[in-house]
């Protein structure tokens, strides 16, 4: 973005905390310049230019994607069963996996990669492309893109995930039928030159497949059954097939439920919601109304690090001198958006 567009400031967007802030917060990070701009990056503005064609294509099912969905829904749902047998050390090796793949779509995927709302050093960026693999929901490269078209066209026939299709679709069955052609062709317009010069994003495409078996699979298994004799069918079904199903519909809640369910305190003309059970489980991702008001801030929310693990991560990142430049709204924006276009609510969720 050149310098005519863009507005830098050295002072911290306030968070109202107390003097003794913890490890990593914005009120500790204060002394660090954040990257102030109110204008979203062209990949991010919805094109209100967009018209849908009358003729609606056939649907098309892939019976591939059915099976397997189902097939890991199935084991997900075995692998409660082999709950109460497994060893506690386990169940945190679970949840531990669970953060860190987490973490590899919500910091890196969503808000590093695709909004570009913030710089991470490339140690940073690596150790977010192994967590993305672990998290297994396609590359990096291909995530970023359908998340902008998401953004430019959202609930049109464009949007991968539309929610105007309703719940299961915006949730699974988009993953189950061949892409909208006006999804794919969107796709092809964007411009992706940021990613393409990433030599993370494009050494992970180059080895996705087998980063995955690796990263989402062998290793949450192997960990458990060799350092703590746990069972290889436990290690297994839990710490692989269970935390995997778990954060794959911790995403597409983002997808669904967050944007049906919630109040609009910034912008009540958008399908999007403020739904804090969204964000508990997506780690900080489901104040979306927030998000698709202002999708260049790096925390996804007017409040910053609260109730929002991401926003920790990336502010613990940038205390350790491996994240800068993180955007932000001013507060004078956010106050005047939530005048103009908001629904009165004051809360989230």
């Amino acid at each position: 973005m050149s310098s005519s567009t863009t507005t830098t400031t050295t002072t911290a967007r306030s968070h109202s905390l107390a003097p003794t802030a913890e490890p990593g917060s914005d009120a500790q990070l204060a002394p660090f310049p954040d990257y102030m701009d109110d204008r979203p990056p062209v990949d991010d503005s919805f094109d209100t230019t967009y018209v849908e064609k009358k003729a609606k294509p056939p649907m098309r099912m892939v019976w591939r994607n059915i099976i397997l969905m189902g097939a890991l829904h199935l084991a997900a749902v075995y692998a409660l069963t082999l709950a109460p047998s497994a060893k506690a050390l386990t169940w945190l090796w679970a949840a531990f996996c669970f953060l860190l793949s987490a973490l590899g779509v919500t910091a890196g995927a969503h808000r590093l990669w695709s909004h570009r709302s913030y710089t991470a050093a490339t140690p940073l960026r690596v150790f977010l492309a192994i967590a993305n693999s672990m998290a297994f929901q396609n590359h990096i490269y291909e995530w970023a893109r359908d998340h902008r078209v998401h953004h430019k066209f959202s609930e049109t026939d464009a949007d991968p995930h539309n929610a105007s299709r309703g719940f299961f679709f915006s949730h699974v069955g988009w993953l189950m039928v061949r892409k909208h052609p006006d999804v794919i062709e969107k796709g092809k317009k964007l411009d992706l030159t940021d990613l393409k010069a990433d030599p993370v994003v494009m050494f992970q495409k180059k080895y996705y497949k087998p980063s995955v078996v690796l990263l989402c699979f062998v290793l949450p298994t192997f960990v458990p059954w060799y350092f703590w004799e746990e069972t290889f069918w436990t290690s297994y079904f839990l710490a692989a097939i269970l935390r995997y199903t778990l954060v794959l519909n911790a995403t597409w809640l983002v997808n669904s439920a967050a944007h049906m369910f919630g109040n609009k305190p910034y912008d009540i003309t958008i399908n999007p919601r403020e739904n804090r059970f969204v964000a508990f489980g997506a780690i900080g991702e489901g104040f979306h109304n927030y998000h698709h008001t202002f999708p260049y801030d790096y925390s996804t929310s007017e409040y910053g690090w609260r109730g929002n693990i991401t926003t920790c991560f990336i502010n613990i990142s940038r205390w350790l001198g491996l994240a800068s430049k993180c955007k932000v709204a001013s507060n004078e924006l956010i106050l005047a958006r939530r005048r103009r276009t908001g629904d009165g609510s004051t809360r989230s969720g």
